[in-house]
């Protein structure tokens, strides 16, 4: 998670129980993705919302530094889009940030035995989505469809960066930055800065 007090209500919520062990906390996600590769932790509690890389793609990236650990994704965002999103890529639980920490303890040792973990809060959104025609359906189709490449600057550009600014942060080509903006437009039919942000934040690629 990329707030201090967020990452420190959670680590002293985890130390009143005695079954667990927080092993480090991280603000950045490729920091933290390469600490996890060091310190192996049998679950990870991932954002989604973070600087520089989403948690929807940074959880094949753990899985390659440690391809055992369970991931828990613990995040304010509960629209269905995303929620697929993160079982797709390979979470083992969703959990509501807004959850009671009985169900947290719940969901870390649900997971750690091998038993998906869905916040029931979460599930019943779900339920009640999955009966009617979702008319964000198609967007959310194109935004899954998205290379972890194209989501970052998506991102970048949801964020109001310029092709350079792009090009920097990324480390690619100006030239590489343009098409990349170009194809995403074409992607998910934006074509403001204002429109990305939106898209970005309905579908749990930024904060609101």
């Amino acid at each position: 998670d990329d707030l201090n007090m967020i990452r420190a209500g959670f680590r002293s919520l985890l130390a009143e129980n005695d079954r667990f062990r927080v092993l480090g906390d991280s603000g950045e996600p490729r920091a933290a993705i390469e600490a996890i590769g060091k310190a192996r932790p049998d679950v990870v509690l991932l954002d989604i919302s973070m600087p520089g890389l989403s948690g929807l793609d940074a959880i094949a990236l753990i899985r390659e530094v440690h391809p055992a650990a369970k991931v828990i994704m613990l995040t304010h965002h509960e629209g269905e889009s995303f929620v697929t999103q993160a079982l797709s890529a390979g979470a083992d639980g969703y959990l509501s940030k807004d959850s009671e920490r009985a169900e947290l303890f719940l969901a870390i040792e649900s997971v750690h035995r091998g038993n998906p973990f869905i916040s029931p809060k979460v599930a019943g959104g779900l339920l009640r989505h999955g009966s009617s025609k979702d008319p964000g359906a198609g967007v959310a189709t194109r935004i899954e469809g998205l290379t972890p490449r194209e989501r970052e600057v998506f991102q970048l550009l949801a964020l109001g960066k310029s092709n350079k600014e792009i090009a920097k942060a990324l480390e690619m080509s100006l030239g590489t930055a343009k098409k990349h903006r170009e194809n995403l437009q074409r992607k998910l039919d934006c074509h403001s800065t204002a429109e990305m942000a939106i898209l970005a934040i309905r579908e749990g690629l930024m904060g609101a």
